[in-house]
């Protein structure tokens, strides 16, 4: 359980960092992208924002567990491992969320495959994380 708990941890604030320098850099290089997140479906009242900045760890545990079960079955060089748990998680979990997203809310294409992107990268760094201080 320490395992899981530590990883997460050092991923979680990985990928917090991660995310919001890439959000940051992401709105300062292509504002007009962001210009599609001006719709009622995204406006929010501010009572939820903690849950939007917790996401970074509540992924990071969830995929710590995942890894503490499955990582017998990644073999190779841990960028390797990385790269293949963060490809698994994309074809498994993302994929199917971002397809009914997509066919359910009135959102673009573009949207849907930058957060396909986001998701991947994340699960990406995590894997190579967990790989290293978790093999």
């Amino acid at each position: 359980m320490k395992k899981i708990l530590y990883s997460g941890l050092i991923a979680g604030v990985s990928l917090f960092i991660i995310s919001y320098g890439g959000l940051y850099l992401a709105i300062r290089f292509f504002p007009e992208f962001f210009l599609l997140y001006n719709n009622p479906l995204f406006n929010s009242d501010g009572s939820r924002d903690i849950l939007f900045y917790l996401h970074a760890f509540i992924i990071s545990f969830a995929l710590s567990w995942f890894w503490e079960r499955f990582k017998s079955l990644f073999s190779g060089h841990f960028l390797l491992r990385g790269i293949e748990f963060g490809l698994i998680y994309a074809l498994v979990a993302l994929l199917p969320v971002m397809w009914i997203t997509f066919s359910s809310l009135d959102i673009t294409i573009t949207m849907v495959a930058s957060w396909f992107l986001y998701g991947f990268v994340q699960s990406v760094v995590a894997g190579v994380i967990f790989a290293k201080i978790n093999p």
